[in-house]
C-alpha cells in the first residue's frame, strides 16, 4: 500500500510542502533538537505569562519554530486518528529504561496513546491558538492575562513532543 503524503504546512521550514506523517517527524527532529525546543518552548512561555519580558532569541528563530511546531501538531494529530483507526501502530518497548522526559511508564510503552490524549484534551484550535499566543507575548512586553488558557496545551505539547521523539526513534529501529 502507497503511504499517502499530506501537506502540513511545512513548505517554509522543511523545504518541502508534502509529508507523511511520521517524515514530517523525522524532518522535525533532523532540523530541532528535542532538549534545545522543549527548552525554547519553555523560555517563550515563561517570556508569555510575565509583564516587560521578552524573550531574547532572534525572531526569526521564534517564527521558524512556530511553523514548525505547529506542522508538527498536525502530524501528531493525524497519527492519533490513524492509530484510533487501528491503520498506524508502533512496537511497544516491553521493560522501559528510566527515560528523562515528562512521560509516565505507561505513556513511554505507547508514545501513540500520548498524541490521541492530546487532542482529547484540546482541539486543533487550541494549539493554533496557544502558539500564536506564545510567539506573541513572548516576543512583547505585554504579558498573557489568561494564563490557564495557555498552560494546558503547553504541557500537552511538551508530552507530545516526546512522544513524538519516541516513535521517531522507534520508526528508525524498525527499518
Amino acid at each position: 500500500m502507497k503511504k499517502r503524503k499530506r501537506d502540513f504546512g511545512a513548505r517554509f521550514w522543511s523545504g518541502t510542502r508534502k509529508h507523511s506523517a511520521v517524515g514530517l517527524l523525522e524532518t522535525f527532529f533532523r532540523f530541532n533538537d528535542l532538549a534545545e525546543v522543549e527548552q525554547n518552548l519553555s523560555l517563550m512561555m515563561q517570556c508569555s505569562v510575565r509583564q516587560n519580558t521578552r524573550i531574547r532569541k532572534d525572531p526569526s528563530e521564534i517564527f521558524h519554530l512556530y511553523q514548525s511546531l505547529r506542522s508538527l501538531v498536525r502530524a501528531a494529530r493525524l497519527i492519533g486518528e490513524k492509530a484510533e483507526k487501528g491503520t498506524f501502530r508502533v512496537s511497544p518497548e516491553p521493560h522501559p529504561p528510566m527515560p528523562l522526559t515528562f512521560l509516565s511508564a505507561e505513556e513511554y510503552r505507547d508514545p501513540v496513546r500520548v498524541l490521541r490524549r492530546a487532542f482529547k484534551t484540546c482541539t486543533l484550535q487550541e494549539y493554533d491558538d496557544f502558539l500564536s499566543a506564545v510567539v506573541y507575548f513572548s516576543l512583547a512586553d505585554a504579558g498573557c492575562e489568561e494564563e490557564r488558557r495557555i498552560v494546558i496545551p503547553y504541557l500537552q505539547l511538551i508530552k507530545m513532543l516526546d512522544a513524538a521523539w519516541l516513535i521517531v526513534e522507534r520508526a528508525a529501529a524498525g527499518k
